[in-house]
């Protein structure tokens, strides 16, 4: 994890790349969903094995969904993103006059005085990529620097994806029964407590209400789905 001293010797993480947040949202979607699957299957007793099967199934099917949907969303958002910057540079390129104003105007709304706005609007015009990345921020509301990396966001996807997911699968692959589900919701809960503390101390939020919501989303839905599965397991369905 990068941070960055900026001004007066403040410390900020990068978070504007999309990894960091796919790598959380990643490893707590594969621990919800997997869980969830596994309880679910566990609630119709089944064979040990078809528990087994259907989480292994579920963290590789769920990580490379996770990933291509990861890519696909974050390059698509690119793609826009890098349209309109095209835009802009055209505009800048054959109608400097008028995107001059345009940032004129954008300073004026921010009670910046006249003068002031057409001086710091002649000296953002003075340099192309300056004007361009001023008006980005100013006009569409996006960072040029900071448009996404669909690939490395994908990679951290899958990987934190089936970590998570692989988690509850453990118990599964040494034993079965009665045991096997105790044991996934004991390593459940740990986890999402861990993730949550963990998510809100970089949020400088309290780890300890993080933690016990991303427990009782976690609960909620493995709970639901074990009630599912009992409930077609009795119904022999």
């Amino acid at each position: 994890m990068s941070n960055a001293a900026v001004g007066h010797g403040e410390v900020h993480r990068d978070v504007t790349g999309g990894s960091q947040r796919a790598a959380f949202f990643g490893i707590s979607d594969g621990l919800i969903t997997n869980v969830s699957l596994i309880l679910g299957f566990a609630g119709a007793h089944p064979g040990a094995g078809v528990v087994r099967l259907a989480g292994i199934a579920g963290l590789v099917a769920g990580a490379f969904s996770m990933a291509s949907g990861e890519y696909l969303s974050m390059q698509a958002q690119r793609e826009l993103f890098e349209r309109e910057l095209a835009i802009e540079r055209k505009a800048l390129a054959e109608e400097p006059d008028l995107e001059r104003k345009e940032l004129i105007a954008i300073y004026r709304s921010k009670g910046i005085e006249e003068p002031l706005a057409a001086e710091l609007a002649d000296s953002m015009m003075r340099n192309p990529e300056l004007a361009l990345e001023t008006h980005a921020r100013e006009e569409l509301g996006i960072d040029p620097t900071a448009v996404g990396f669909p690939v490395k966001a994908a990679v951290a996807s899958f990987f934190t994806f089936a970590l998570g997911a692989f988690f509850p699968l453990i118990p599964w692959l040494f034993g079965g029964g009665s045991s096997a589900v105790v044991a996934s919701i004991i390593i459940a809960v740990v986890v999402a407590l861990f993730v949550g503390a963990y998510l809100g101390h970089l949020a400088s939020r309290s780890p300890t209400r993080s933690a016990l919501r991303q427990l009782l989303v976690a609960v909620i839905a493995a709970s639901v789905t074990y009630g599912v599965g009992h409930f077609v397991g009795a119904q022999g369905l």
